[in-house]
């Protein structure tokens, strides 16, 4: 292996940083957050004011 050329080396480097990184990129983006089921419903109080 040390006998390989360096543009062999900086070719293999560049293949396993763009497989890194296809693979971080697919898992970031294949991850599905749960949808939230409870909607929001803003509380009114209403006040009898007796004066």
């Amino acid at each position: 292996m040390p006998q390989m050329a360096p543009l062999n080396w900086l070719a293999l480097f560049i293949m396993f940083i763009m497989v890194f990184l296809l693979f971080n990129v697919l898992n970031y983006f294949s991850y599905m957050q749960p949808a939230k089921s409870k909607e929001f419903k803003p509380s009114t109080k209403k006040i009898n004011w007796k004066w």
